[in-house]
């Protein structure tokens, strides 16, 4: 268990160095899908159906967010 924590605190420190030149509608994809996955996952319920909660509202999210942060770059 404390290997795995190691190795997903490693994968955030390199995933946050490579958002450093990002554009908007790159950092909405990013939070959109992680947010849809959160909120899916809690609304799929247990089992089968949570994967399919967090898989759907990752890529409502995901293309939500793309969306919102286009339009913020636009301003």
């Amino acid at each position: 268990m404390r290997t795995i924590k190691i190795l997903v605190a490693i994968m955030l420190v390199l995933g946050m160095t490579a958002c450093s030149n990002m554009k908007g509608r790159d950092i909405g994809t990013l939070a959109g899908a992680g947010i849809g996955a959160a909120a899916g996952s809690q609304i799929g319920g247990s089992g089968a159906a949570n994967a399919v909660g967090a898989l759907g509202g990752a890529v409502v999210g995901g293309v939500v967010g793309h969306q919102v942060g286009k339009s913020m770059e636009k301003d």
